[in-house]
């Protein structure tokens, strides 16, 4: 039996094992249940084969790195590996198990259900991305059961944190843990036809608006920190049209453009009544950084844009601060890499392939920028990622599948 028969004939595992997979809550922040999902996957990756071993961050680190509300949530990354024989080359997937909050009503109920209906699997993290742990799972068990050697060293890591900023995640993975890959794929970013070769970053700040408390029957004696935020909001506006005229064109031909979102969270200082003025005003900025943008650079182009137009807002007075950042990346897919994976997507989907870069962060940079090897994206992806009612198609996830397994037995560097 081939791995591609295996895989077919053993669906049903897969959707059994991605069921699992979703009832465990990893909500992040705060960090929930890594514990648990960690020991879980830590047993299959040794079932399918590979030698298995769970990193737990030092708890100095861990409170050096997180906030005092999360540092009674402990974070751990699952290492596993493969040695092939004969085989010179190391080819490392990753993939994260923690996911966004959730929200709303459901429509099969729980957010955890892992409810399948219509030929789609419904629940938080079923796109983002535990659907991708599920498919290199059964792809690996089907070498294994099936005897087929890959041509590559494998290396697979499961890591914490990448929904906040993967510092403790894949950023301690590829500074402390013992791996030496030659490729790497990150399990997102690309699916279907589309293999990514890049993605945008991202710059989250806070700004603080300071005004001055006065009586709501004498506003004059006060600085209203609404106002003065309200009219700082509005030359953003400004700040956001002069960056759609940046452009990036991916190798697929699309045109990307740096984007600026305001206010995703807001709020008023403490003391805040409805007969007082208000003295405090804070909200946030969200900017996506281009793949080839220089994320230093746009970072200073913000914030000088920031002190300018205060500055020309009588009154106002700001302090910034950067919450975190994601760094972008992209990589010319020239590498014979990318064509070997490019034609195994081609093979399995019966459709030609392309280069896309996303528009949401994700880990490749550790790998792409840090350890400076050939890394692309690629999984079953889904839809209404950090949204009511996430779902992936389970054909995608069979595809994906039988697309690792094709590409461990095809490519051997």
């Amino acid at each position: 039996m081939t791995p591609s028969a295996y895989i077919d004939r053993h669906s049903d595992d897969l959707l059994a094992l991605l069921r699992r997979l979703v009832a465990i809550d990893t909500t992040n922040p705060p960090g929930l249940s890594y514990d648990a999902i960690t020991a879980l996957l830590t047993k299959e990756v040794a079932a399918a084969g590979l030698a298995a071993r769970r990193f737990a961050i030092p708890a100095a680190l861990l409170k050096k790195s997180l906030p005092p509300e999360q540092h009674a949530y402990p974070r751990f990354n699952v290492l596993g590996k493969l040695a092939a024989p004969g085989a010179k080359k190391t080819v490392h997937f990753n993939a994260h198990y923690d996911v966004v909050p959730v929200s709303g009503t459901w429509r099969h109920g729980s957010p955890f259900s892992g409810a399948v209906d219509g030929g789609w699997i419904y629940g938080r993290g079923t796109s983002d991305m535990k659907g991708s742990i599920a498919s290199l799972l059964l792809a690996l068990t089907a070498l294994r059961a099936t005897r087929t050697a890959p041509k590559l060293n494998v290396e697979v890591s499961f890591t914490a944190d990448e929904e906040t900023d993967s510092v403790l995640g894949a950023g301690w993975l590829v500074d402390h843990a013992p791996i030496r890959p030659d490729y790497a794929i990150v399990m997102e970013g690309g699916e279907l036809n589309q293999v990514c070769c890049g993605h945008n970053g991202t710059l989250w700040l806070e700004v603080t608006v300071h005004g001055r408390a006065a009586h709501g029957s004498t506003p004059e004696k006060g600085i209203n920190a609404l106002e003065k935020m309200s009219a700082l909001v509005l030359a953003l506006g400004d700040y956001a049209r002069r960056l759609e005229k940046r452009t990036f064109v991916t190798p697929e031909g699309k045109t990307m453009r740096p984007t600026l979102n305001v206010g995703g969270e807001f709020s008023a200082g403490p003391g805040g009544k409805i007969n007082t003025v208000p003295s405090l005003a804070r909200f946030t900025i969200d900017r996506r950084v281009l793949a080839v943008e220089n994320h230093p650079a746009a970072e200073r182009d913000l914030r000088a844009f920031l002190a300018a137009a205060a500055r020309n807002i009588p009154g106002c007075k700001i302090t910034v601060t950067k919450i975190s950042e994601n760094f972008s990346c992209f990589s010319k897919p020239t590498h014979p890499f990318f064509s070997a994976m490019a034609g195994c997507v081609t093979r399995v989907r019966k459709q030609k392939t392309v280069f896309n870069v996303s528009t949401g962060f994700n880990d490749m940079h550790f790998f792409a920028s840090h350890l400076k090897i050939p890394t692309l994206g690629y999984g079953p992806g889904g839809e209404d990622y950090h949204a009511i009612d996430e779902r992936a198609k389970v054909k995608e996830l069979i595809a994906s599948a039988k697309i690792y397994a094709e590409l461990l037995t095809t490519f051997s560097g």
